[in-house]
């Protein structure tokens, strides 16, 4: 795995051990950040089921001020701890090794907004209504800020939440990348 573009770009990152994590594939994230517009003006992003983290390192490497990891895997926890040590971004990042329902209550707690929100859940245990639904309720998504959630292509989601407008989804292999936009 590496970083695709920006200040770490063609760096290599470690994934994790095993078999747990599914890491996004270099081409649907260059695809995905693309979309986005290829690179950000500041702001903070949230990298929920962060995996190896190479979400979150690729929205810092292309400008995004801090990132917060999410992941309750052990092995993944210390994948993003080395990528980041490895990037030297210690201080631009944050690490909540817990589920993703105890995080998004941390985050609301503390009054945390995200310009960006990167969902990449396991396939097979995916609650992405939920948690969309809880970002939209907790305020997590800053207005005009972006959620995108990797899922696989058979999957749908409601098209609008109190909080979060759809906005649009593409399918590349087996996967769905679906964004929302912060209202």
């Amino acid at each position: 795995m590496r970083i695709i573009a920006g200040e770490f770009g063609s760096r290599r990152i470690e994934a994790p051990a095993g078999m747990s994590t599914r890491p996004t594939l270099d081409k649907v994230r260059e695809a995905v950040f693309s979309a986005l517009g290829g690179s950000f003006e500041g702001g903070d992003m949230l990298d929920l089921y962060a995996g190896s983290g190479a979400n979150g390192l690729e929205a810092l490497s292309r400008g995004m001020d801090h990132a917060v990891f999410v992941d309750n895997d052990r092995r993944a926890v210390s994948a993003i701890k080395k990528n980041i040590a490895a990037l030297n971004v210690k201080n631009r990042t944050e690490i909540l090794s817990c589920t993703d329902l105890k995080a998004l209550s941390i985050l609301k707690e503390e009054g945390r907004k995200f310009a960006l929100i990167y969902m990449d859940p396991p396939y097979a245990k995916q609650k992405n209504n939920e948690i969309l639904s809880l970002i939209s309720e907790y305020g997590l998504l800053e207005t005009g800020g972006t959620a995108v959630i990797e899922s696989l292509k058979e999957d749908e989601f409601h098209d609008e939440f109190e909080h979060l407008q759809f906005e649009k989804d593409r399918v590349y292999g087996i996967s769905r990348i679906t964004y929302y936009r912060g209202k």
